[in-house]
């Protein structure tokens, strides 16, 4: 009897599991159904592109932000770009090591993460590309400790008042305080001040013109006898015996300076003594760094500090610059957009200003004694020599021997930044 209630038992089980079994299944050929339906259903109609973050204005460009280690590897990308991009540097520290990082976007963009102050962000350049018009602009600045009856804000006026006069007479280009965005970091212990020129319809066709345009202005105060400038100045950054700048519109040459002459010989430079300022050393060395003048320069940007530091460009008190109001553009925008060297409007109208350097090319030997970051001749695509300096020297005065001027080219050996000289 009992045996045969457990039979009974087991039987009710089996059938039950079986029963179960069969729902399961018929849910499991449910489900792959509707999965079948639904990829048919994407091939039929494929799902859209991967999202892309857009700034949220209409008139504003499509997103583009791309980090590269190397400095020619962004440009090398931004070549690729259809959107109107640029390249920054950005300071920062990796591994417990300062370096520089390079970013590829749009102004727009750029601005839009910059003005919330990100701490990645907070150390950042403009690299002036090199052949590329630019503005004219000047990087000004002394030790305090060194030189306490410095007037800075007086210096700054005699280089405007100075560099506008040269400007109409080389140029025939009206240029006032007005038109010169002042930008100022100082500390208690340095004075640092950018002046960017915003000329009416004109600027420079690249940075070594500007640099050409200032040297040669300022050669007769250059080749003072007895001054003898410090390697900050750049003053071998041509050899002034050596070299003649030709600029404006087929004006005849300058008369080269004798560095024998007086000073009060120089009634063009009459009353620039006071731009000679000492360096922390008690050297002799310009208000006006003149090493701002190379290929790719990075230039500090309004509202960033260096690294490890806090002191930002900001707009100076005696800033005498006139905004002119922009549709969609709010005031620190602009002035953002005014301090970028490159950030130039090209019209019908605009007249590119050049200042040319002619130079002896087999008058090497007195070069070599110069900087090796202002030899000529050895210019690197996306930088300015190897990163070992020293090396490139040694190399040059090898190759520059018995009136030949030699020069350097550069390879790229490996993909990932390994160079060969």
């Amino acid at each position: 009897m009992s045996s045969c209630l457990y039979k009974g038992r087991m039987k009710n089980i089996l059938s039950d599991l079986i029963h179960f079994a069969e729902i399961m299944k018929r849910k499991w050929l449910e489900k792959l159904k509707k999965v079948e339906d639904l990829a048919s259903q994407y091939k039929r109609h494929p799902i859209s592109s991967a999202y892309k973050p857009k700034l949220s204005r209409p008139w504003q460009p499509s997103s583009v932000w791309r980090l590269f280690p190397r400095q020619a590897a962004a440009f090398q990308f931004a070549k690729t770009c259809k959107e109107d991009v640029h390249v920054f540097a950005l300071e920062t520290v990796l591994d417990d090591t300062e370096r520089r990082l390079y970013l590829v976007t749009t102004y727009a963009e750029f601005w839009f993460y910059y003005m919330k102050r990100p701490r990645s962000l907070a150390h950042c350049y403009e690299v002036i590309p090199a052949d590329t018009v630019c503005k004219l602009y000047f990087d000004l600045e002394y030790y305090k400790p060194a030189n306490p009856g410095a007037d800075g804000k007086k210096m700054v006026a005699l280089v405007i008042e100075f560099f506008c006069k040269k400007l109409e007479d080389c140029f025939g280009v009206k240029c006032s305080a007005e038109y010169i965005l002042n930008l100022d970091s100082s500390t208690e212990e340095k004075f640092s001040r950018h002046l960017i020129f915003l000329l009416p319809n004109a600027a420079f066709k690249d940075n070594i013109h500007v640099g050409n345009f200032i040297k040669s202005a300022l050669q007769p105060l250059l080749s003072l006898k007895g001054c003898t400038l410090t390697a900050k100045a750049s003053v071998c950054e041509r050899s002034m015996n050596d070299s003649n700048e030709h600029c404006g519109n087929n004006e005849e040459n300058p008369q080269k300076a004798s560095p024998e002459l007086p000073y009060t010989a120089h009634p063009d430079t009459s009353g620039l003594s006071s731009l000679l300022v000492q360096d922390k050393n008690g050297g002799i060395q310009l208000f006006i760094d003149l090493g701002v003048y190379t290929k790719n320069r990075n230039f500090r940007l309004y509202k960033s500090s260096k690294l490890g530091k806090n002191v930002t460009f900001e707009v100076a008190e005696d800033n005498r610059f006139a905004l002119k109001p922009l549709k969609h553009v709010l005031e620190e925008e602009q002035i953002f957009l005014c301090s970028l060297i490159s950030n130039i409007r090209f019209t019908d109208s605009l007249k590119v200003l050049t200042c040319e350097s002619t130079e002896n090319e087999r008058s090497g030997t007195s070069r070599l004694s110069a900087a090796p970051s202002v030899i000529t001749g050895c210019t690197m695509k996306g930088y300015q020599f190897s990163p070992y300096p020293e090396i490139d020297c040694f190399i040059l005065s090898l190759l520059t021997r018995e009136g030949f001027h030699g020069g350097m080219d550069l390879d790229l050996l490996f993909h990932f930044g390994f160079y060969c000289v």
